[in-house]
């Protein structure tokens, strides 16, 4: 038993014995089934605090021969399986947090000769007399010992990509990382003595050109979970359970934090979910995950359209995005396309892969990008929340022309992305246009099924905001007039949409005319009988 090679399973012990801990064992019955096989290569990245290190534990914990985990295990979901106690503390398991390894060094280049001078010196304890005093190699080193003993590994690094990310200008350590990942696992050699590698981080597998530096890694990320998507965060289910356990309302745990939409998964962010969980507070847990220091720098680089998508999402709409040409690193960004893949990476967006767009997930990333743009000055976000916020003021004073001056500027400046004369544009420009009603509102529901119909937008104020704040009911109309929208509010029946709100409500009716450009209001005050 060591350190890095055959460790204990008191880390992940740890996570045992924490209030809340989910089952997600069952990863282990799937990574049984790649165990020597050519799919025995798996890199599954994700963002910072879903549950990467505590992944990585367990597998250690499960595989490591330096350890008897039975009962550790044997009531969890794995214990159901067939293949829980064939592979159950069978392999020599070589596992390292390259993170840790940086902090120990003092220089980046110093990185890959500690962890390989680390690990060899524990190989040779546990294999006396097979390794020369010279070998400073590590694959060249189970490639030895695997040749004499017929002994084969499993391997989980953690944070694999951290000299990706924190030294992604210095080329050199780059390029040493990454010849010593290819000496790990590329070629024929390596099959003979990985019996799996199961690599974790927030980047997929780091790209050379086009072609991944290793193409035979099975990935799973956030723009394809595949298999791993339940295991990526905190399933739906998972959190219903929980909810009901601590007493939460599952409606409002799901506007805070639901939203990554992986496969057919809808996933929340573990560490967000605990912490509401135990504090009891619907706030953002995101603060001190480096975001200020991450999100401004790329959405500076300005490259086109780049800040009005930003824009958008904050307001709600989703936008196109092209996630193939990503690098999968920090630095080698050619468009727009690339900035959003890597904050889909980062978890700053969510992606859906059927639509290919991103989107702001929940709110609590709305307020992070929100709190993270406005504490970085950027100028271009501050000045168009003040036009939006001047709208909401006119929308709610019900000053008919203000209201559709104001979207018609927004709808001049920001329609570029979008194609400017169709009916899906105007619902988009409405969306971008009361971008700072998601301070007081909710995100606005489209297409909320009402009376005979459908409603075009529904804002519901927050709770600690509905005194102050009417509900509002829009109804756009395309080459209609305005009176018409708010006729057909209440000829449809769209009110009983909100039969159960006992707030006030304002009707609102904007219409677009296409020859013209020119854009019309009508607000009534919805007056209960």
């Amino acid at each position: 038993m060591g350190r890095f090679l055959n460790p204990d399973n008191s880390a992940f012990q740890v996570a045992l014995n924490s209030e809340i801990y989910v089952d997600k064992t069952a990863l282990l019955a799937y990574t049984n089934k790649k165990l020597n096989t050519n799919q025995a290569l798996i890199c599954n990245s994700r963002p910072r605090r879903f549950g990467k290190s505590i992944t990585a534990n367990m597998l250690a914990a499960y595989y490591s021969r330096g350890c008897d985990s039975l009962k550790m295990f044997e009531k969890m979901n794995i214990g159901k399986y067939p293949s829980f106690q064939e592979h159950l503390n069978k392999y020599d398991v070589i596992h390292f947090d390259v993170q840790w390894f940086f902090a120990q060094v003092k220089s980046a280049g110093e990185v890959v000769s500690y962890i390989e001078k680390s690990i060899i010196d524990e190989l040779n304890d546990e294999y006396p007399g097979i390794l020369p005093d010279s070998t400073e190699v590590l694959s060249g080193a189970l490639s030895l010992i695997n040749n004499t003993t017929g002994k084969r590994f499993v391997v989980i690094i953690d944070e694999w990509d951290v000299l990706i990310r924190d030294e992604a200008a210095n080329q050199s350590v780059q390029n040493e990382y990454i010849n010593f990942l290819r000496g790990m696992f590329k070629g024929t050699e390596p099959t003979k003595f990985i019996y799996l590698a199961y690599l974790t981080g927030i980047l997929p597998v780091k790209k050379l050109k086009t072609q991944s530096a290793l193409n035979n890694f099975n990935q799973y990320t956030m723009v394809n979970p595949g298999a791993m998507a339940s295991y990526i965060g905190f399933t739906e289910e998972e959190v219903i359970n929980l909810c009901e356990k601590y007493g939460r309302d599952f409606e409002k745990v799901k506007h805070w934090y639901d939203g990554y939409q992986l496969g057919g998964c809808h996933v929340y962010n573990p560490n967000a979910v605990v912490s509401l969980m135990m504090e009891g507070d619907y706030q953002n847990y995101w603060s001190d995950t480096g975001t200020y220091e991450s999100i401004v720098p790329l959405i500076n680089m300005n490259f086109d359209g780049l800040k009005t998508d930003i824009i958008a999402m904050l307001s709600g709409v989703d936008v196109g995005v092209d996630v193939s040409s990503f690098q999968n690193d920090m630095v080698s960004f050619t468009d727009k396309n690339d900035v959003i893949t890597l904050l889909i990476h980062l978890g700053y967006l969510a992606y859906d892969q059927k639509k290919q767009t991103a989107f702001i997930p929940n709110e609590e990333i709305r307020q992070e990008f929100a709190t993270a743009t406005k504490r970085k000055k950027w100028n271009e976000l501050i000045s168009f929340w003040q036009e939006s916020s001047e709208l909401l003021d006119a929308t709610l004073d019900m000053d008919n022309e203000a209201v559709a001056a104001g979207i018609e500027k927004i709808h001049m400046e920001y329609a570029s992305t979008i194609t400017y004369n169709n009916e899906n544009s105007l619902s988009s420009v409405l969306t971008i246009a009361y971008l700072s009603a998601m301070q007081y509102y909710f995100i606005p529901v489209r297409e909320l099924p009402a009376g005979r119909g459908f409603a075009d937008f529904v804002f519901i104020p927050k709770p600690e905001y509905s005194e102050e704040y009417p509900a509002l009911l829009v109804e756009l109309k395309w080459n209609k007039n305005a009176a018409t929208a708010v006729r057909q509010i209440k000829e449809k029946r769209y009110l009983s949409a909100l039969e159960h709100y006992t707030g006030k409500i304002l009707l609102v009716g904007i219409s677009y005319n296409k020859k013209t450009k020119e854009h019309h209001c009508l607000i009534e005050k919805y007056e209960k009988i």
